[in-house]
């Protein structure tokens, strides 16, 4: 951590978390002062504070030969943890909290830091010393969530903390940020007070908008308007600067005064700050916006924006926007990268809250989704996102909120085909978008392709219970638009079944299958009748009710009718009213179109089906050599610093580190060894060409042959035809038929791996029939089975089935190199043989690449 972190305290309040520096000397001394004698004593066993002033000259000496962490709050030094090392793989630990920040959870912070920072120095254990009367440090070593043992002698506690991170680690890190980083929100999304900083008397002002927004949604606490030029704005006096102890601060003032304004919220206290003002990354002044993040981090402040249009809480009738609407209240919370796209999903949302990120230089829809997902006023998640900040942090929280609650999401800039330098047939696949999706399903968020599906799809979630199958029954008023909607059903995937004869009674013109068709002259109690049976028949599990306007009864009398129908029912009910989008008595969600109302309901049963299944049963991790690849990796970086392709025989000893199974292979360089190898195989043998070629493509594959001599004679001819490209060649066993599938791997920065498996052979990007995850991979068959080849493996028209089993694991041993080794840029293993006895690799292509340290997924921070 060369510059540190900045991390949430349980409060909601930020430290920054850094390496100890030996300017730091006076600050840790002026710490010694301001703690009590009684701290003084618990940390370092004896009176006073001559100790600890001594202490301090040491560990910022040059003599000093430990590690040690400190942590900032208001541009003071207030922490200290060091771990000093020992014999044997263990550290000697000991940390130091001012006083004036205990109970605030540093101390758990510090020792997770300090915990993550000695296993990636190689430390096994950290051992302490602790007097029974420290019950502060006693609980926090019990609470941290790492395995520990402890004895008591002579009134001290002996403690020795494995420093390996376990899955209850995980769950404690997890469940700390998570209160963190509500604790920070709630004081943005629920303030006590809001001050708006350049609130003018123009009307058409955003400042004044705001002011008049929070007027008149009637916001229950203290308002007040800064401005120093005016006395009066909207009825209320004006300050010349923000007050002390406001919760909230909305800015407003051209982009040159919102540094200095920043300072004076931090001066004045404030905890959240929402800058409206445009004028920073957007137009390349990305300077600017660190430094406004600076000043909010250093104070504790939580940023919304810049760049943005405001916070809403309808419960907390806190409407902090300069939108022209009033939001009306729902159980829908909105987030918008985009402030024109999130004024127009208010437009036709009810929301529980709304939080328009601007620029997100520090709110993000991670945070947000951490907030919502307790918040009671919110059923369903509807993000707009352009960009992703921390993608796999996404992915974990995400995880977890969509087993509660359904998170939406449209993100745009879906084109783009990635880096056309790659060579492998997985990178050219997996392309930025498609990492995108293969993250969210992992997560099982609800990616959706535009704004209209958000809204639809949101409607329906937040309106109706989740379907308990896809069994659909289509009732209504016109044979054309019920046929068009069962259409759209058997397309997306649901079933619209035969219903039971009987159920049904109707006029003679009728047509009581399914669709059920009550013909134009079906009048209101008609309909809502046939709704209220079809609800109650254990054969459905969902009604659409298809009506067209303005036949029957009329539309507001037709719209009564289904709405008292779906009351007597816990089964999801919806309508298609032709021409008509909205909500029928606020409870049933109703589509213009019938291909609306089936796509909507095809996402809200894939949802629900996916949250319906148990969880996956927690399996060991495949077993690993992974110290050995690091080596490997690391060697071959140490070699070629700018990376490369490894050697056939490199691969093969990467791959064999995780069990991967390879055809044996001979790595040769001429005519006269390639023969010899052949001697040394067995025949038949195949002879590939190595090098920066596609071998199917320049005739580098020769197959079958049975004789050294036709194996000399095959290298010469390949290496006349490849020429300079071909820079060596392989030998191999011939393997048995079988299905070619390829396993394939790649690394984005951002996103981190992505697994792939396919069609292989020469086939691989001919039928693009491909299946992603990301990593550890969980379903590997259920990830094969998605594949239009599956049925080859399982035994296609009386041909055996192959070992789908074999084919499984290597995935999920893949998913394990890929998520162990951030250097492996590419990977190929294409073909991998399927056969009854196995899955078996005949080719690897592997590319390492340098890339950045990357702190653990365990260390908490901010972005």
């Amino acid at each position: 951590m060369p510059e540190g972190y900045d991390v949430l305290l349980r409060d909601g309040n930020i430290a920054h978390v850094r390496p100890l520096r030996p300017e730091d000397r006076r600050s840790l001394h002026e710490l010694v002062d301001r703690s009590s004698e009684r701290s003084a004593y618990l940390r370092f066993f004896t009176g006073g504070r001559a100790t600890a002033h001594a202490y301090m000259d040491r560990v910022t000496s040059d003599e000093y030969d430990g590690h040690a962490l400190v942590a900032g709050m208001h541009d003071r030094l207030v922490a200290v943890a060091e771990y000093l090392p020992l014999a044997d793989g263990r550290a000697d630990l000991a940390i130091l909290i001012d006083d004036a920040v205990h109970g605030h959870g540093l101390g758990t912070l510090m020792l997770e830091h300090a915990a993550l920072d000695a296993a990636g120095h190689g430390v096994r254990e950290l051992v302490a010393d602790v007097l029974a009367e420290n019950r502060p440090m006693i609980r926090v070593l019990r609470d941290i969530g790492l395995d520990v043992t402890q004895r008591f002698e002579g009134g001290t506690l002996h403690v020795a903390i494995a420093a390996e991170p376990t899955a209850r680690l995980r769950e404690s890190i997890e469940s700390r940020d998570h209160e963190a980083g509500r604790a920070s929100l709630s004081r943005v999304l629920t303030p006590r007070s809001v001050a708006v900083i350049g609130a003018g008397r123009n009307e058409r002002s955003i400042g004044h908008q705001v002011l008049r927004n929070l007027l008149d949604g009637g916001f229950p606490g203290p308002l007040y308007a800064v401005n120093p030029n005016a006395t009066e704005v909207a009825g209320l006096p004006c300050q010349a600067k923000v007050p002390a102890g406001v919760d909230l601060a909305v800015v407003a003032v051209p982009a040159e005064h919102v540094l200095e304004v920043a300072h004076d919220c931090a001066q004045a206290g404030v905890t959240g700050l929402v800058v409206l003002t445009s004028g920073f990354a957007e137009t390349g002044k990305r300077s600017s916006e660190s430094e406004l993040l600076k000043i909010c981090r250093s104070a504790g402040m939580r940023l919304v924006g810049p760049n943005c249009l405001g916070v809403v809480n309808t419960a907390a009738r806190l409407n902090a926007s300069f939108l022209p609407h009033h939001p009306v209240q729902g159980r829908i919370a909105l987030m918008s990268q985009s402030g024109a796209i999130g004024a127009a999903l208010l437009e036709r949302l009810n929301v529980s809250s709304f939080v328009s990120v601007g620029n997100k230089a520090d709110v993000s829809g991670n945070d947000l989704l951490e907030y919502w997902e307790d918040d009671p006023g919110t059923d369903v998640i509807a993000l707009y996102l352009e960009s992703f900040g921390n993608p796999r942090k996404f992915a974990r929280i995400a995880r977890r909120v969509t087993a509660r609650k359904p998170v939406l999401l449209v993100k745009s800039g879906r084109g783009g085909a990635g880096d056309r330098a790659v060579r492998s047939h997985t990178a050219a696949a997996a392309t930025p978008d498609v990492a995108v999706d293969a993250l969210v399903r992992a997560a099982g968020v609800i990616r959706l392709d535009s704004v209209p599906d958000l809204i639809d799809t949101s409607k329906l979630l937040a309106a109706q219970p989740l379907p308990k199958g896809r069994r659909v029954a289509i009732v209504g008023n016109s044979g054309g638009p019920q046929a068009m909607a069962a259409d759209a059903c058997e397309r997306r995937g649901l079933t619209v079944p035969e219903l039971p004869p009987g159920l049904l009674n109707a006029r003679p013109a009728a047509a009581l299958g399914n669709p059920i068709d009550l013909t134009a002259a079906a009048s209101a109690a008609e309909i809502g009748a046939a709704v209220g049976k079809l609800a109650a028949s254990p054969e459905v599990d969902v009604v659409l009710v298809v009506y067209t306007p303005p036949f029957g009864s009329g539309l507001e009398e037709t719209r009564q009718a289904i709405a008292g129908a779906a009351k007597t029912t816990d089964k999801t009910v919806l309508a298609c009213v032709i021409g008509h989008d909205g909500l029928i008595d606020g409870r049933i969600p109703s589509y213009a179109f019938p291909e609306q109302a089936v796509d909507a309901l095809a996402h809200v049963v894939h949802y629900a089906e996916r949250r319906s299944r148990p969880a996956q049963p927690v399996t060991p991790a495949p077993r690993s050599d992974d110290r050995t690849a690091r080596e490997i990796a690391q060697a071959e970086l140490a070699e070629h610093p700018g990376g490369g392709w490894l050697s056939p025989t490199a691969a093969a000893r990467l791959l064999r580190c995780y069990g991967v199974p390879l055809v044996e292979s001979v790595e040769v360089n001429g005519p006269e060894a390639a023969a010899q190898a052949a001697r040394t195989v067995g025949s038949p043998v195949v002879l590939k060409a190595v090098g920066p070629v596609h071998k199917s493509e320049v005739g580098g594959v020769r197959l079958g042959l049975r004789t050294p001599e036709e194996v000399r004679h095959a290298y010469a001819e390949m290496s006349a035809r490849i020429g300079g490209e071909m820079t060596a060649a392989i030998v191999q066993p011939l393997v048995p038929n079988g299905v070619e599938i390829i396993v394939g791997g790649v690394n984005y920065p951002a996103f981190g791996p992505l697994v792939m498996v396919g069609m292989g052979g020469v086939t691989a990007d001919l039928l693009a029939d491909r299946a992603f995850r990301v990593p550890p991979v969980t379903d590997a068959r259920d990830m094969i089975d998605e594949l239009r080849c599956a049925p080859l493996l399982h035994g296609y028209r009386g041909s055996p089935a192959l070992d789908v089993a074999a084919l499984a694991e290597q995935l999920e041993r893949i998913g394990r190199l890929l998520d162990d080794l951030p250097e492996v840029a590419e990977l190929d293993l294409n073909p991998v043989i399927v056969t009854p006895d196995g899955a078996t690799t005949v080719d690897a292509r592997i590319r390492i690449a340098p890339c950045p340290p990357t702190p653990s997924p365990l260390l908490r921070h901010l972005r």
